[in-house]
């Protein structure tokens, strides 16, 4: 192999390796977050860790779980687990077709876009079951559950 065409491998492989440490800078788990609460972890039962807000996870178009339940006066942390768009509203998806409703009690969530980051939403003060939904996702839901 020629030194001109050895050179130009080794500067490929150098660019392929900077490039991949980037990437995997850009995407670590907590990683600072939108709203400064950092990433609260989570489970399949909206769990939270130290005392943080309940979390639910999304993956690339959809919710990582579809039910949780906050405690009345607390706030719901999002978490985006990639660099996904997601455009949140209050509502749900009914037979492939997006049905947006703001129900009672609910805190209004409009057009909320969630890429790559983490958000908030609350807080919830009045009890009951409350819907969102991604508008470009289709049967994105999650149902909110709050005593």
């Amino acid at each position: 192999m020629s030194k001109q065409r050895l050179g130009m491998l080794l500067l490929l492989l150098t660019m392929f390796a900077i490039g991949s440490v980037v990437l995997a800078s850009c995407t670590r788990p907590g990683a600072p977050t939108a709203t400064g609460s950092g990433n609260n972890g989570g489970s399949n039962n909206g769990g939270s860790s130290s005392g943080g807000a309940p979390t639910v996870h999304m993956t690339v178009d959809n919710f990582a779980q579809n039910t949780v339940t906050v405690p009345k006066g607390q706030k719901l942390s999002l978490v985006d687990d990639g660099q996904y768009l997601h455009i949140l509203d209050n509502g749900s998806w009914v037979n492939g077709t997006a049905v947006p409703k703001k129900e009672p009690g609910a805190p209004t969530v409009s057009s909320l876009q969630v890429n790559g980051d983490n958000v908030e939403i609350g807080p919830f003060t009045t009890a009951g079951t409350f819907h969102i939904y991604c508008t470009i996702h289709q049967n994105m839901d999650l149902a909110i559950t709050v005593k």
